[in-house]
């Protein structure tokens, strides 16, 4: 008996010891080292010719990309030599790139350069890897890459216009050696080394792919993933929002984080290609949820966007399903992460009576494609664009279009890359594509209704929808905005955003049953009151009487004076070469990009200046040559215009001193601040 005992004791020792081997091994197996020089290195695999790849070897040299469209090299060009293998590449030609019009660009602004080079592919299990490819000469004659990924866009510092979300794992040289942190969903790994000269070679000495551990996290963390529809934006661009910037209000921070990586322009594939996806995945954490909405830019076709340029934003139904299918669903579910899928938000047509999915070109209607993406992937899906149609054609035309980027003259002092926002749209347009604050949370709110109802399918979703703040999950808008008014509709909805900001922020109320009454008129007490409260200062005192619009110019001018011990960055010019409307050289007609904050229509040419009290003369003007108040006469939404009349004498009604007040509101904040305040 005892001989037995001390037999099976023998016996469990050499078992724990094998078990901690073959642990060890299976730790070493995951390593994956390539030496390409001729100095031999322990512990990596060395090779001595050049080996084309195969799955049964798992490792080797393409003569393709796993892009899409995929990018052709020649691997025959490939020399082996004492300092490793290299290509030198002798065609000047392809070393030139062009824009659309046909100027010759640098590598880092192409779209469609192959600088050929060599693949260099690995195959590796799911996951998360850390990669290390030594060249010779660094970054002085070589551009790296991985999966298809575009070189010059791995290394962004931040992935948010308020510079709030940091880049975390980004491309980066250490002499000559280039690392990166990547995600990989698809069972292998292309390491891509290209020359940037003509006859001059790059030389890869070795290769390093190690994995890296899965993370967890005490709380669990909600990425978003989009493009300008859910765009986190600062107060430069205000009124725009996404619906991704008023998610985190519908969940108890206590419980879950939210973080929005989403940017305007952007695609699956370009996502995919600048490191977005990747730095989520990489970031993120087991259990974490990645939601992911793209469409308005895939259908991009334009000369940069083509989906057959090598970095393009456009893609073909094809691709679309592929990113899907092959980089982001698999990739994310390596990470032990959760996919959330979410069909693009229609978009609204000016005039439209009916609203319908705008998606419906003939060979690229993406929610078509997520959808059954979803369906056979078993991925949940949260249907925006159905559910946004259905949203329109409930709140009719008028609503609708009020609160789309749908933009008059005194409406925000923002800006879009076209030019001020201060005279309405630059661009002359109603853009039925962008958002104001009051439909993206209604929007925000669809979607976390549908996780919602998609957690008694998939159990996974629990912890996010437990997060959820009362009435969030049953769609309970009311109850989730309480900003909401119930006469603010229809033909009232005119000034919704400006309305429920307003009071949302606390600074104008609704009556005890709920109704704004947006054509009331609005005492100048209240009006200055509503000021205080946006500025925090003390103004004079004024009375109870009717608001009338040149009462409401010196008010905004005292604010002014206040707060500002120098013009707000929004007053100031755009391009270089700001005038005022005054001078004899301005041009009434400014639009895109020379579109400017000060009104159109100089102090000048208001006809009825004559009807201005003596007594306020000098303030209002002063209060129009700031921009502070503006003509209302004549203007339209959708039209960049200022009207000849101030109606000094015209009653102030609640609703235009609500867009009076957001206007004052967003001059106040700091252009680069994001625009996320509720209170």
């Amino acid at each position: 008996m005892k001989l037995r005992k001390v037999t099976a004791v023998i016996m469990t020792a050499v078992m724990t010891a094998m078990s901690i081997s073959v642990v060890r091994c299976d730790v070493m197996e995951k390593s994956y080292s390539f030496n390409f020089t001729k100095e031999y290195e322990r512990d990596a695999k060395n090779l001595y010719f050049v080996r084309k790849y195969s799955d049964g070897v798992g490792y080797g040299f393409v003569d393709k990309s796993s892009s899409m469209p995929e990018r052709d090299v020649d691997s025959d060009k490939i020399q082996v030599g004492e300092e490793g293998f290299s290509v030198t590449e002798n065609d000047p030609e392809i070393f030139k790139c062009y824009d659309q019009d046909g100027k010759e660009i640098t590598a880092d602004k192409s779209t469609t350069h192959n600088f050929g080079g060599m693949i260099f592919r690995v195959k590796v299990p799911k996951g998360g890897y850390h990669i290390e490819v030594a060249v010779d000469k660094g970054d002085e004659n070589a551009i790296v890459s991985v999966n298809a990924m575009q070189p010059a866009r791995m290394a962004t510092a931040y992935w948010d216009a308020a510079k709030l979300v940091a880049n975390q794992h980004k491309a980066a040289w250490n002499d000559n050696v280039w690392s990166f942190d990547y995600a990989d969903g698809t069972g292998y790994i292309d390491v891509e080394i290209e020359p940037k000269s003509c006859g001059v070679p790059v030389v890869l000495k070795s290769i390093k792919i190690t994995p890296v551990e899965d993370k967890t996290a005490d709380k669990p963390t909600v990425y978003l993933l989009g493009d300008s529809t859910l765009k986190s934006y600062t107060f430069e661009e205000a009124p725009m929002c996404g619906w991704g910037q008023v998610f985190d209000r519908l969940f108890d921070s206590d419980k879950i984080n939210v973080i929005n990586y989403s940017m305007g322009g952007r695609s699956l594939k370009s996502m995919y290609q600048e490191g977005r996806l990747n730095d989520v995945l990489m970031t993120g954490a087991k259990g974490d949820f990645v939601l992911v909405q793209s469409g308005h830019n895939d259908e991009k076709t334009g000369s940069d966007s083509d989906p057959t340029a090598r970095f393009g934003v456009g893609s073909t139904e094809e691709m679309y399903k592929t990113y899907l299918e092959r980089y982001y669903i698999p990739a994310i579910k390596a990470r032990g992460m959760i996919p959330v899928l979410v069909t693009p938000m229609t978009r609204v047509k000016e005039g439209q009576e009916i609203y319908k999915d705008s998606f419906t070109t003939e060979d690229r209607e993406f929610p078509k494609v997520m959808r059954a993406v979803a369906n056979e992937t078993d991925v949940p899906l949260a249907d925006l664009n159905k559910e946004s149609v259905e949203y329109l054609n409930s709140i009719g035309t008028n609503e609708a279009e009020a609160i789309v980027l749908s933009l008059e003259a005194g409406e925000t002092p923002g800006k879009t890359n076209s030019g001020s926002y201060a005279n309405g749209h630059p661009q002359n347009k109603i853009d039925g594509t962008h958002l104001k604050e009051a439909i993206a949370k209604q929007y925000a709110l669809i979607v976390a209704e549908d996780v919602a109802e998609l957690a008694d399918r998939y159990a996974e979703l629990e912890p996010m929808k437990a997060a959820m703040l009362e009435g969030v999950a049953e769609g309970d808008a009311e109850k989730v905005f309480p900003e909401m008014c119930k006469d603010v509709k229809g033909e009232n909805a005119y000034y919704r955003n400006q309305i429920e900001k307003m009071v949302q922020l606390g600074v104008m109320t609704a009556d005890e049953e709920g109704n704004f009454r947006p054509k009331d008129t609005i005492s100048a007490y209240e009006y200055a009151d509503a000021v205080e409260k946006l500025y925090g200062i003390e103004l004079k005192d004024y009375d109870d009487a009717p608001l009338t619009r040149e009462v409401m110019a010196v008010i905004n001018l005292e604010a002014y004076n206040a707060k500002f011990n120098e013009k707000p960055k929004y007053m100031t010019d755009y391009n270089g070469s700001n005038i005022t409307p005054d001078d004899p050289n301005y041009d009434s007609n400014l639009v895109g990009e020379e579109a400017q904050y000060y009104p159109l229509v100089g102090f000048g040419a208001i006809t009825d200046k004559s009807e201005i009290d003596e007594n306020l003369y000098s303030q209002v003007e002063d209060a129009y040559k700031l921009g502070l108040i503006r003509s209302e006469e004549g203007i339209k939404r959708g039209k960049m215009i200022n009207g000849y009349t101030l109606q000094p004498k015209t009653e102030v009604t609640r609703e235009k001193a609500a867009k009076s007040l957001y206007f004052m509101y967003v001059l106040s904040k700091d252009i680069n601040e994001e625009n996320d305040i509720v209170g």
